[in-house]
């Protein structure tokens, strides 16, 4: 498990350089059309796993992201992580910028709105998360900005 540990911490840190992310968006990017090919049955079983479907902030397209994700009643929450890159990902910039997206969990997708944690809640959210991916905890230690939680609620 170390040597494991090891070498995926050591990807991560990679994988969060500048240079790294075309090479980031093409695995995204194929790891969301397999998601939706299997209908999120080829997703990593250890992680709950869902695609998120914002709208570009310069384009106006589409564009579509893997993310894990815990529950927080009816809500999902994730982590605008990055793998710790000092940057915050695009489609956390891209809901700064219109919060209403699509949210996909297996074959069911449904609109959400995307909002920031509050601070009253952030830290237990943090945690939770923490406690469902513990590498989050090596991707705060890595970068200088406070990792976004970021809560989608269900839109009706």
């Amino acid at each position: 498990m170390a040597r494991r540990s090891a070498v995926f911490s050591a990807a991560g840190r990679l994988m969060s350089e500048p240079a790294m992310r075309p090479l980031t968006r093409f695995g995204s990017a194929a790891h969301a059309r397999l998601y939706r090919l299997t209908r999120g049955r080829a997703a990593n079983g250890k992680y709950p796993t869902m695609l998120l479907t914002v709208t570009g902030r310069k384009t106006g397209a589409p564009r579509t992201v893997p993310l894990i994700y815990i529950t927080d009643g009816s809500r999902l929450v994730i982590a605008a992580a990055y793998a710790g890159s000092d940057r915050n990902p695009d489609w956390w910039l891209n809901l700064q910028a219109n919060p209403h997206a699509v949210a996909q969990i297996g074959d069911r997708e449904f609109p959400v709105k995307a909002t920031l944690a509050p601070a009253s809640s952030r830290a237990d959210l943090w945690r939770r998360l923490v406690e469902m991916y513990p590498y989050f905890i090596e991707y705060q230690e890595r970068t200088t900005r406070e990792i976004p939680v970021v809560i989608l609620s269900l839109e009706t």
